[in-house]
């Protein structure tokens, strides 16, 4: 049964909401038609808001591609009533809060989050963006290099290449045919050329486009809705509004001249994959039918019966996805498939047997259980979520409210309630090989493609396909039997709370024995019916060397392989499940309902247990996890700084390079010698939380250490004391600042990057709360800074980091304009100008800080996986501060503004005496010719790093934190 909120006096509809859900809601409209949803929470330690503009880069004008997206950044820089330039972020970072926005086809959503007694000076900074917002001159050059280098960011990215040129090969009249983020050529080069201001049309487009009546505000605060309405309706009524239509669209993007083709594409990382597509009418006016969910949950599937278990079992694809994507005006129904080698060779096969999959479907009709399940599913779902983060709730919520009723705001459509067969057939039927457009992504169609996509420059050749092929291809393809999924007997039916005696505040021990340690943690907050459980396998083997670690990560893929058809309807039903690699061996999660986990970890032990390698599929595997290795050369620039970072700093790691090298050479056999060998000495560390009783959790590892240590042959024995492991990081050396230069691993990136790290200290409250309170002060300077003013790159960040419980300050900047050893003197500079700033701090800006940065450590868990993640966090690290909180609260409410002063001179300023600093530059195509002189400038103090792994080795580590 639905729980309704309080509804609005204008008869706006009732507002479904979860049964389990507190919070009060209300829906008003201003007098300027502005629509907002009011979201009172008294339990809340974070305001939020979120404003939905219905226009985006669909409306751009012709040959000003991208200005929606240019307006979107151009909005934060300043308004009249507070003309301070980049004032609103600077103001949301200083009191504890984050901003953001994004701009789509047809929305434009901007959103912060901030700490409580904030928000109303933060609300009224954001409602200027839509009152009377000042678009300076001098900014509008700046934030088009920002735009430019967002967009240099996404130039190798493989789905933002195949999702341009899926626009562009459709009707050049249709706005969907756009390029739509923007770039120097399209807002700056071009209307020059042609004698266009863009800052005119800009001023123009917000004028036309910005009115009330088509955005959807909502306010998520602490106080009671009374007060919350009489807020927004003082700081948003003076919108305009024009009464501005919302623009529709012309219909469908493809034409039959798009429909029935064939498209080659050569992406840039290494793999093979198919998308096929087909327009299709959208399904969003029938939400509580849910047509689309229906058909995606049966193509999508992948228990056995499933097409993808059939590819699988082939030996042809590694994971399938199914679903629809678009707008109330269009919509594509799309199929991935992710295709291993062989299944590259089977393309045709592969097609035909989704075609016979859907015909199977047609034949079989709409069955009432299947949606039945569905709906059940998803009303479990829904009534017993978990909390997330305002800001997050904010957001998605705002972009609802254009397309559903009142009553639906918080549902979207996630209930499907209305089983209807019409509806699911009339898509069903659409899904047809006259309407389909197959777009196949592959590195070996190189050198075979005659055309370009204009604004990626993706490769690309296209073929017309007829109904007769693709019926061929069904009939020709290998007899497979594909079946509709069984009843899924994980559906959880119990959903009663454990009545929980012992009101543990932190984690306790519950067991420990040779074999396991048990951390137990009742659920005392979140009031679900969830549990959320960690397992680490601690196997000295399993890291020992680069060769171990390429196997011990063959054995997690290929165990996640061999349950995942079992595995899956657990999924499906919310109970969720995933197996890695981890620092001492590896770790097993599990975390959803907890009605059936007890199944669910039993059968994965088990798997553990009886572990087979079928050298079919460790050959797949493997072919996957080589790839995987290959397309680390074309990780982003910063991406590939801060692998180095971390492989300078973490010992016992090894560079991928060598990973790669280990892996070309395994064999099944290889595998066969070792996991007997990896799981020959284990300790099992184990986390339970939530709705268990203390008696459910010793029986789980009792489970566990009766089918892995105390069998009649034991698959594992207790570690030698000997044998446990610890996480070491290295000690820099102070005074001295280390330098590592390395050319991108991609030469067509044109991008570079830097990371400038200082490592400060290690783990101890009143040095801790000192570097979160620097970095919080620098945060905002940084990024205004080396992004806005400077524009170096639009990738620029400051931040805290953690190896292990060593802690240190870490800029990254990555960019297309500048080299990073000139990025690294300008870091050097601001550092220079942030010395300045905290010298000339007034006492009362410093205690504004303390107290937003106490606000923001006071800010409670929002769910169970968060809180477990920080006590989790606590027991891997070995360092079990579970009252880390608390103690730096306190350590943070004494600290003076002196101490602040003395340890940024001691650790951090460029001349600190305790300075130990580490800069990492890698060089794009672009800057390449740099690395020579900037090589020939390392002069002492600073030393150059040749080896990165015999750099590691000769540097003193910290003590361990663990044991």
């Amino acid at each position: 049964m639905a729980v309704v909120a309080e509804a609005a006096a204008d008869k706006g509809g009732e507002i479904v909401k979860p049964r389990t859900d507190e919070r009060e809601y209300r829906r008003i409209v201003l007098k300027n038609s502005l629509q907002v949803l009011l979201i009172s929470d008294p339990e809340t330690d974070k305001c939020a808001a979120s404003m939905n503009v219905n226009v985006g880069s669909f409306s751009d004008p012709e040959g000003l591609d991208g200005l929606a997206h240019f307006l979107e950044h151009m909005l934060f820089y300043a308004s009249e009533k507070y003309p301070e330039e980049d004032s609103y972020s600077k103001y949301i970072t200083e009191h504890g809060g984050s901003t953001n926005a994004y701009t789509s086809s047809e929305d434009t959503n901007y959103h912060f989050d901030i700490n409580t007694d904030s928000f109303d000076e933060a609300l009224d900074r954001f409602s200027q963006f839509f009152i009377k917002p000042l678009m300076s001159a001098d900014a509008t050059m700046r934030e088009i290099k920002a735009v430019d280098s967002e967009n240099q960011k996404n130039l190798l990215s493989d789905s933002w290449r195949l999702r341009q040129l899926q626009k562009h090969l459709s009707r050049e009249d249709h706005p969907y045919h756009k390029f739509s983020t923007g770039n120097m050529d399209t807002l700056h080069v071009r209307p020059e050329a042609k004698g266009v201001d863009t800052r005119r049309e800009l001023l123009k487009f917000y004028d036309e486009h910005y009115s009330a009546n088509i955005m959807h505000l909502v306010v998520y605060g602490k106080e009671n809705l009374h007060k919350l309405q009489g807020l927004v309706e003082e700081l948003f009524q003076e919108i305009r509004n024009t009464n501005k239509a919302i623009p529709r669209l012309p219909g469908q993007p493809c034409t039959p001249d798009h429909l029935q083709v064939l498209v080659k594409v050569v992406p840039i990382r290494q793999y093979h994959e198919i998308t096929v597509s087909w327009p299709i009418t959208p399904t969003i006016h029938h939400y509580e039918e849910a047509p689309s969910r229906y058909l995606s949950h049966l193509i999508g599937h992948e228990g056995e019966g499933s097409l993808f278990h059939a590819l699988k079992i082939l030996g042809w694809a590694t994971g399938l996805y199914a679903g629809e994507a678009g707008t109330m005006e269009y919509s594509f129904f799309n199929v991935s498939i992710d295709l291993t080698d062989a299944g590259h060779e089977h393309m045709e096969d592969i097609i035909g047997l989704l075609f016979r999959h859907i015909k199977i479907l047609q034949q079989s009709g709409v069955s009432q259980w299947i949606f039945d399940e569905i709906s059940a599913i998803s009303e479990t779902s829904f009534h017993y979520q978990v909390k997330t983060h305002p800001i997050s709730y904010v957001t998605a919520t705002s972009s609802k409210m254009r397309i559903y009723p009142t009553k639906h705001w918080l549902v979207g459509s996630s209930l499907p309630s209305k089983f209807n067969r019409a509806s699911v057939q009339k898509v069903l039927d659409e899904l047809s090989p006259s309407n389909v457009r197959i777009f196949w992504e592959s590195n070996k169609f190189e050198g075979q493609t005659d055309k370009n996509e204009p604004w990626y420059n993706t490769p690309y050749s296209l073929e017309k396909l007829t109904k007769e092929t693709i019926q061929e291809w069904e009939q020709s393809a290998p007899d497979v039997n594909l079946l509709l999924p069984i009843p899924n007997v994980f559906i959880p039916t119990n959903f009663s709370l454990k009545d929980v005696k012992d009101k543990e505040k932190f984690p306790v021990i519950l067991r420990k024995t040779s074999f396991s340690i048990l951390w137990y943690k009742p659920d005392t907050k979140f009031f679900r019916p969830k549990a959320y459980v960690k397992m680490d396998f601690n196997c000295p083997f399993a890291v020992s060397s680069p060769d171990a670690v390429v196997l011990s990560s063959i054995f997690v893929w290929l165990l996640e392989d061999c349950l995942n058809e079992y595995a899956y309807y657990a999924q499906d039903a919310g109970l969720y499940y995933g197996i890695s690699l981890s620092d001492n061996g590896f770790e097993l999660y599990l975390g959803g309902f907890n009605h059936k986990l007890r199944i669910l970890l039993e059968a994965i032990i088990q798997k553990i247990a009886t572990f087979e390698v079928k050298p079919d599929r460790f050959s797949v595997i493997k072919e996957m996890d080589t790839k995987a290795y290959q397309n680390c050369k074309f990780r982003q620039p910063f991406s590939q700084a801060t692998s180095y970072c971390s492989l300078v700093l973490q010992d016992q790691t090894w560079p991928w390079t060598e990973e790669l090298d280990a892996l070309s050479h395994m064999e099944v056999e290889d595998l066969v010698n070792f996991v007997p060998m990896m799981l020959s000495r284990a300790f099992v560390e184990c986390y339970v939380a939530g709705n268990v009783e203390k008696e459910e959790a010793v029986s789980m590892v009792k489970h566990i250490e009766d089918v892995l240590f105390n069998g009649p042959k034991p698959i594992c024995r207790p570690l030698f004391p000997s044998q446990i492991l610890t996480d070491r990081v290295a000690e820099l050396g102070t005074r001295t600042k280390y330098v590592y230069h390395q050319e991108g691993s991609n030469p067509k990136d044109e991008n570079s990057a830097l990371v400038h790290y200082i490592q400060v200290h290690q783990d101890e409250f009143s040095m801790n709360v000192k570097l979160q309170l620097f970095c919080l002060i620098s945060k905002q300077a940084t990024f205004h800074q080396l992004r806005t003013v400077e524009q170096l790159g639009y990738i620029t960040s400051l931040s805290r980091k953690n190896h292990s419980g060593v802690y240190g300050v870490q800029f990254i900047i990555q960019s297309s304009a500048k080299g990073p050893g000139h990025i690294d003197s300008r870091v050097e500079s601001l550092l220079k100008d942030l010395e300045s700033k905290i010298y000339n701090m007034s006492d009362e800006e410093f205690k504004s800080n303390v107290t937003a940065l106490t606000d923001m450590k006071l800010e409670k868990h929002k769910n169970l996986s968060e809180e477990s993640r920080f006590y989790w966090g606590e027991i891997q690290k070995g360092t079990l501060k579970f009252n880390r909180i608390e103690a730096e609260v306190s350590a943070l409410r004494e600290l003076k503004k002196e101490e602040l002063i003395d340890y940024f001179d001691e650790y951090i300023k460029i001349d600190a005496p305790k300075k130990k600093s580490l800069s990492i530059y890698v060089y794009g195509s672009q800057h390449l010719k740099e690395m020579v002189s900037d090589k020939a400038n390392v002069v002492s103090p600073f030393i150059q790093i040749e080896n990165i792994v015999s750099f590691r080795n000769s540097l003193p580590l910290y003590r361990s934190l663990r044991g």
